[in-house]
């Protein structure tokens, strides 16, 4: 820890100076013949400061928190396999569930109500078969990827751009808290790290690693997103994007992605099918299947309500609420989960059909 929060030293360091030296300590009594570092890193090794380093003992004493290092054998093996890996993570929670299959979901911090309602149905979904879902608790589309999961009392993972001690933004404390009680909160930052703009490049790097594929449901042409993906794709990882109307900018960026070779997704159902085979057997035993899911649908009085009431030819939303008699955001809600599905085909005009048995 004493190294990780000297000046100038970065995980690419990190890994050099361990290449030189048998562990940390022996660094601290050789700075003057470690090589591939500048003079001002020597001076900075020269004087570590302890007392911050006091500081994180304490934060590490309490329940459920932890430090992880690269050699640690609880370090995740994704993470590991990527080009700068941190030298430590930093855990609040679940430090196990690091090594679960996960699923990175991201998008704008200023969604469309239709596109936040789409993650957080998604990671639902997603969280049900088995996946945990990775973000990065920012506004938008990451909250509503966490609140999803949490909804399904699926596992989920935020990975922070500030210190465990901070949580940014500061309305999503409470969120934070209910994730670290049933999942984990993640970063290479060490406590006292304040939201600096460019912790988050680095912070996206380790949401993508974590993962086995990036899900991107709105993201504009310059979102922060686009970065997360490309790191994925980098990392040799899979890239999955929603597509949208042509009209709506926020969607643009996911239309660059599928573009480039990202795999246009309709339903939950392509990604659970896409990685499941790239986990395994043993992950895809754990995913509920398609039918397993529709199975659940037709258990709920309202979505057998609402799915008499839909027929093989098209009709307006208008007149779907007023035949099955339910609220129009319920009706909308569950139009959505019917869509993921399959089940239903959202036609121009505000119209739905059935389709398929």
């Amino acid at each position: 820890m004493a190294l990780h929060r000297t000046s100038g030293v970065g995980p690419i360091t990190i890994t050099r100076l361990l290449e030189q030296f048998s562990d940390p300590e022996a660094i601290f009594a050789n700075i003057s013949s470690a090589n591939g570092v500048s003079d001002k890193v020597k001076t900075n090794l020269s004087k570590p400061d302890w007392a911050r380093v006091e500081e994180d003992l304490v934060w590490l004493s309490r329940p459920d928190r932890h430090a992880i290092t690269l050699h640690d054998p609880r370090y995740p093996t994704l993470l590991k396999n990527i080009p700068d890996p941190p030298s430590i993570l930093f855990v609040h929670g679940d430090a196990d569930l690091l090594s679960q299959w996960q699923i990175a979901l991201v998008g704008s911090r200023n969604p469309t109500a239709s596109g936040r309602d789409t993650a957080f149905d998604f990671a639902r979904f997603l969280a049900e078969g088995g996946l945990t879902i990775t973000s990065g608790l920012a506004l938008g589309i990451d909250a509503a990827a966490h609140k999803g999961a949490l909804a399904a009392q699926g596992k989920t993972v935020a990975v922070l751009g500030t210190g465990l001690d901070r949580v940014y933004p500061a309305k999503h404390r409470e969120l934070a808290h209910e994730i670290a009680s049933t999942g984990a909160l993640v970063s290479e930052f060490p406590l006292g790290t304040p939201p600096r703009a460019e912790n988050f490049p680095r912070r996206n790097r380790i949401i993508s690693g974590l993962s086995l594929g990036t899900l991107v449901v709105e993201a504009a042409l310059r979102s922060g997103s686009l970065i997360t993906a490309r790191m994925a794709i980098e990392q040799g990882r899979e890239v999955f994007a929603i597509p949208g109307s042509i009209h709506n900018p926020l969607v643009r960026g996911c239309h660059r992605l599928i573009r480039e070779g990202a795999k246009l997704v309709e339903t939950a159902t392509d990604i659970l099918e896409e990685l499941g085979a790239l986990a395994g057997v043993e992950a895809a035993s754990k995913m509920i299947s398609a039918q397993e899911i529709d199975h659940k649908l037709e258990l709920d009085s309202d979505y057998q309500l609402l799915f008499g009431s839909l027929g093989y030819d098209p009709i307006e939303i208008d007149v779907l609420i007023e035949r099955c008699g339910l609220t129009a955001e319920a009706v909308s809600s569950m139009l959505l989960l019917l869509e993921l599905q399959g089940q239903v085909e959202s036609l121009p005009g505000g119209r739905y059909v059935r389709v398929g048995n």
